[in-house]
């Protein structure tokens, strides 16, 4: 089989996304527009996947790095088949797969279907193209009598008969990799724009007597390029609905799915509940068994099984089996929740290891600190781990009880079994199997009410 090289345009200014931001490095799912086309590549099986940049090269770069790509660029944006040529020293031998770093939908069942016609047929290039009820901007598909394909015109050169014609150019296309580079030597840019199409590429190979295919894919949202915000807020409704219906039938309920947000990288095992107003971001992993929300915003969290977690937020943290996390707990990175653990309301916990059996029931703040099984945290507790230069840990050992209102005065450590008296501060060790009392005695003045009211 011939060697598969995936060429992807990426060096567009994007003007219409008025951004900052180079356009194919817009999200859609959590990933990158040209993160995606990378991604698709690869699934695909391209051999070398060459990326032209131009406008934000630098950032896109930097959002494909440590990746296998290979980058070229195209300095001033003369066209399609200019893009193309920049990529001249890869144009050598093989298949030619060139794709759009603004298309971020296509499918790789559709994408390699698409393959496999082209090379079943004995096809010299072909293109991808479908049907647009209102095709203006695109350009359109010109077929003969016999309805074999005859050219590509583009939106702005075509007259007013080929306008009507709604079968449009996808862009992505499929060529023997020696007859694109002849090809691409002989276009000329004698059009309005003054540029180099690599549509062009197409009619030129046919007069040179190749073998040409327009394969006409049904859905037309899979080679839907993102131009504007208003495309690029179509293309996540369009991504997001194909990401549940995935993991639906993978075995996943969802409750009004409409109100779910997933991303691209999320894994969810079976039997799991997602609730309304879920959010799953990042490289999060949710294992069976599970009920995420309602209102749970969790990202690049790995979850065990049988995990509750509602209304929280959570990120960056790891939680083990028949934890139950919420409502109104906040997460932040690097807190460990052990087994069957207990995470309440109004509870805080970062950088934290927190172990087996273990209860913060509500309103308490685990900062720098290592729990260990079957504590129990009182209301209103406080690891206080910040001196104003740096943080300090906290270590409450095995079956310790520490009572409400208690500042941990970090560094500090409780021992196995120790208890502390609610309302203390504690700034020194707790022996194992001690009581720790760290507050004032109670003073009761008889008759102050009345003589502070007479005073008054």
């Amino acid at each position: 089989m011939k060697k598969l090289k995936t060429i992807i345009l990426a060096a567009g200014y994007g003007k219409r996304m008025k951004s900052k931001l180079p356009k194919v490095l817009h999200k859609v799912s959590g990933v990158s527009m040209i993160q995606h086309v990378v991604d698709l590549a690869k699934e695909i099986g391209s051999d070398q996947v060459i990326c032209v940049v131009g406008h934000g090269r630098e950032l896109v770069e930097e959002d494909l790095k440590g990746q296998s790509v290979e980058f070229v660029v195209q300095a001033q944006q003369l066209g399609t088949g200019h893009a193309v040529k920049m990529a001249d020293a890869y144009l050598d031998d093989g298949e030619i797969l060139v794709l759009f770093g603004d298309a971020p939908l296509m499918s790789h069942a559709s994408l390699q279907a698409f393959i496999s016609h082209h090379r079943d047929g004995g096809y010299h290039a072909s293109l991808i193209s479908t049907l647009f009820e209102d095709p203006t901007g695109y350009g359109r598909i010109i077929r003969d009598e016999k309805g074999q394909f005859e050219k590509i015109v583009e939106h702005k050169d075509a007259t007013d008969q080929e306008r009507l014609v709604k079968e449009i150019n996808s862009g992505i296309g499929l060529f023997d990799a020696k007859l694109l580079r002849n090809a691409l030597n002989a276009l000329k840019n004698d059009n309005q724009q003054g540029e180099y199409y690599l549509t062009d590429v197409f009619e030129v190979i046919k007069n040179q007597g190749g073998n040409i295919s327009a394969y006409v894919t049904p859905d037309h949202y899979e080679v839907m390029g993102v131009n504007d915000r208003l495309a690029l807020a179509e293309a996540e409704l369009y991504h997001q609905n194909r990401i549940k219906r995935y993991w639906m039938l993978e075995g996943v309920t969802m409750i009004m799915p409409e109100s779910i947000y997933i991303e691209k990288n999320v894994k969810i095992g079976q039997d799991t509940l997602l609730q309304p107003g879920t959010r799953l971001r990042g490289k999060t992993v949710i294992g069976e068994d599970c009920e995420i929300g309602p209102d749970a915003d969790i990202a690049d969290t790995h979850i065990a099984n049988g995990v509750s977690i509602k209304y929280s937020v959570v990120t960056k943290s790891v939680i083990d089996d028949k934890a139950t996390i919420g409502p109104f707990a906040y997460l932040r990175p690097k807190s460990n929740i052990g087994k069957s653990v207990k995470i309440g309301d109004f509870v805080e916990v970062k950088n934290s290891t927190i172990e087996e059996g273990s209860k913060v029931s509500h309103l308490t703040y685990v900062g720098d600190g290592h729990v260990g099984k079957n504590v129990n945290l009182g209301c209103g507790v406080v690891f206080v781990n910040y001196d104003g230069k740096n943080k300090h840990l906290t270590v409450v050992e095995d079956n310790a009880f520490v009572g409400c209102n208690t500042n941990l005065i970090a560094p500090v450590k409780v021992g196995k079994d120790a208890y502390i008296a609610a309302g203390s501060t504690i700034t020194e060790d707790v022996p194992e199997g001690a009581l720790a009392i760290a507050r004032e005695r109670q003073v009761n003045k008889t008759d102050w009410s009345n003589k502070y009211q007479k005073d008054k």
